[in-house]
């Protein structure tokens, strides 16, 4: 189990006990580029995970360590900031948060690693940032609430990785529940659970294994694109409280079309339409019906497409190879875009042969080796007890 591992190592390499706390990635069923729009998303935390081992070391220095890579890095608490070394920047930015709520952050020792591909949009850096503000929250008995959290993983993200992320990632990490997906409103914060059966389908993971290095930088202009609409909309209904795309129904996108200009049009309409569909699919969750479920995922993966125009051709050829198979409910990319995974529903006794028939066609449309992973719905970050990974 990694997590012992981590803990083994950690005492080998600091010399005393720590805290073991266990951060999960995320799934995100449907709702995607629509959290920084202050609408609907609807993720779970997965067994693809981030463990840490951390404790206070008594000085007034942070001592990290990468397991996975292998590499150290010391920082002077007091004196905090950005730098070259990537991975050492998210778990600063955590410490950051917590000093400017005024709280003091001795020195401490970290160690962490874990099972969350790097790049295939699972939320590797969320997990991060939450399993650190947690073990923080714990050792130093600050009693910061998990939403709290989220938004303090969420402001490491902006201020110490430079993406403007939303706070999905985050609050799938604290707020994942075993057997459930949660769909929360990103404008008003509620957030409610929806029963997703394992007996019925399977959640499978397809792994373009590609990340173009558009990613960022577009990422960032969707959300300045999504912007400009609100900007123009204002203008035209002052007395309404248009704050973001959330506030926007189909019909006024309709209205101000030609002003809009096609491309913030389009990426106008898609958040719209998105959000329909979350509300939509959760319907259907209720409802136990998989095929309606799955036809929203796949409207889902077409906007992301044509309207947003986030996807490329190896997601796009994942989910038409998957559409075709025997036994799979739905399909589509999931994440920033331009590479990393395709999220898909499969029935359970087609798991298996889904995978050989993906693996093949993969291979000989793209020429592309596939990774695949078969995620299980789990709860969000927690403490594990020692005795538990002996």
């Amino acid at each position: 189990m990694p997590l012992q591992s981590i803990a083994a190592a950690f005492q080998r390499h600091f010399g005393h006990e720590p805290l073991l706390v266990r951060a999960p990635g995320r799934v995100n069923l449907i709702g995607e580029h629509t959290d920084y729009n202050g609408g609907f998303v609807l993720p779970a935390a997965i067994d693809k995970e981030i463990y840490f081992a951390v404790a206070l070391n008594g000085s007034t220095t942070a001592r990290l360590h990468s397991y996975d890579l292998d590499e150290s890095y010391t920082t002077e608490i007091a004196n905090i900031q950005r730098d070259d070394t990537q991975w050492a920047n998210y778990l600063k930015g955590v410490v950051a948060q917590f000093q400017k709520l005024g709280i003091e952050v001795p020195g401490f020792d970290c160690m962490f690693g874990g099972n969350i591909p790097i790049g295939a949009g699972l939320s590797s850096s969320a997990a991060v940032e939450c399993g650190l503000g947690f073990a923080l929250n714990e050792l130093l008995g600050t009693n910061i609430n998990r939403m709290d959290l989220a938004k303090m993983g969420q402001q490491a993200e902006h201020e110490y990785a430079g993406v403007r992320s939303g706070l999905m990632d985050q609050f799938a990490s604290l707020f994942g529940r075993p057997g459930n997906v949660v769909r929360l409103d990103c404008r008003s914060l509620d957030y409610e659970y929806f029963p997703f059966s394992t007996e019925a389908c399977h959640i499978v993971l397809c792994n373009s294994g590609v990340k173009h290095a558009l990613a960022s930088s577009e990422y960032n202009t969707r959300r300045e694109e999504c912007e400009q609409g609100v900007a123009i909309l204002q203008k035209h209904y002052p007395h309404l409280s248009i704050k973001t795309l959330r506030d926007v129904t189909r019909e006024q996108v309709e209205t101000h079309r030609t002003e809009l200009g096609d491309v913030v049009y389009r990426r106008c309409r898609y958040v719209v339409e998105e959000n329909a569909r979350v509300e939509s699919a959760c319907n259907h969750l209720l409802q136990g019906d998989l095929r309606a479920f799955g036809q929203d995922m796949y409207g889902s993966h077409a906007g992301l497409r044509d309207d947003y125009e986030v996807s490329c051709r190896e997601l796009d050829t994942l989910v038409d190879t998957a559409k075709a198979l025997p036994g799979v409910f739905g399909a589509r990319m999931m994440g920033g875009g331009f590479g990393g995974c395709t999220i898909n529903l499969v029935a359970v006794d087609q798991v298996d042969s889904f995978v050989e028939a993906m693996t093949q066609a993969y291979q000989d449309k793209l020429q592309l080796t596939l990774e695949t992973y078969k995620t299980t719905i789990v709860g969000g970050v927690e403490a594990v007890a020692g005795e538990m990974v002996k």
